[in-house]
C-alpha cells in the first residue's frame, strides 16, 4: 500500500509571508523587524488560524499599539500582498506524486477567512483528500488533536503516512503520535527524504 503524503501548505507548497507586504510600508529594516515580531507578531496572526476573526484580532490588538493603527489594519485588506505564489520545486513534486496516484492529505494553519482565497487561485489544492485547514476546524498545530482529526478521516494509521511541514514544533507534535515526518527546507531537501523513504517520484 502506498504511504500517505501529508503536506502543510504555507511556506512547504505556497509562499506566504507578511514582509512581501511590510517592505512596502517599512522603509526602515529594524522597525519592519519589531512590527512583524511585536506587533502583527505569529502568535497573534495564530490567532486567526484558529477561530478568531480578522477584525477582532485587530480591533484588540490596535489599542495595544494605537501608533501603528494603519499598519495593523492592512494586515487584513491587503492579505493577498503577502503571497507570492506557489514555491514551484514543491509543486513539480506534488504533480508528481499525483501522478504516481499517491495519497495526498493537507494540514495546514489557516484562517478560515483567507484561505478561500488562494483556494480558488490553485488547482493543486484540490489534489487533496483530505483538506484540514484549521480555521475550519477550530484546531491548530501543533495540537494533537489536529493530528487525530486527521487520521480520522483517513481512516490510517500514522506509521502509514509521511507529514511535511517547514515548522519544527509541528515536525515534533507529528513524531510523537507516531507519523514519518520531514521537516521541509527545500525542494532538493524534499525530493531526497521522499527517495530515502521509498517514494517513488520518477
Amino acid at each position: 500500500m502506498k504511504k500517505t503524503i501529508v503536506f502543510d501548505l504555507g511556506g512547504v507548497l505556497i509562499d506566504w509571508d507578511p514582509r512581501y507586504l511590510y517592505r512596502q510600508i517599512f522603509s526602515d529594516q529594524e522597525e519592519l523587524d519589531f512590527f512583524l515580531s511585536e506587533v502583527c507578531s505569529p502568535e497573534w496572526n495564530a490567532l486567526t488560524d484558529s477561530d478568531k476573526s480578522f477584525q477582532d484580532a485587530i480591533e484588540d490588538l490596535i489599542p495595544q499599539f494605537p501608533e501603528y493603527k494603519d499598519q495593523i489594519q492592512v494586515y487584513f485588506s491587503r492579505w493577498e500582498e503577502m503571497v507570492a505564489g506557489p514555491i514551484s520545486g514543491s509543486i513539480e513534486i506534488l504533480g508528481k506524486l499525483y501522478k504516481n496516484k499517491y495519497p495526498l492529505a493537507a494540514l495546514s494553519n489557516w484562517s478560515s477567512e483567507t484561505f478561500p482565497i488562494v483556494h480558488a487561485k490553485y488547482e493543486f489544492l484540490d489534489w487533496f483528500d483530505p483538506l484540514i485547514i484549521s480555521g475550519q476546524v477550530g484546531l491548530i498545530k501543533p495540537d494533537p488533536q489536529i493530528f487525530n482529526l486527521l487520521l480520522c478521516q483517513l481512516d490510517q494509521d500514522p506509521e502509514e503516512c509521511v507529514y511535511i511541514d517547514d515548522l519544527e514544533s509541528n515536525i515534533q507534535a507529528a513524531s510523537k503520535i507516531g507519523f514519518r515526518t520531514i521537516l521541509y527546507q527545500s525542494p532538493e531537501h524534499l525530493q531526497a527524504q521522499l527517495h530515502a523513504l521509498d517514494v517513488v517520484l520518477d
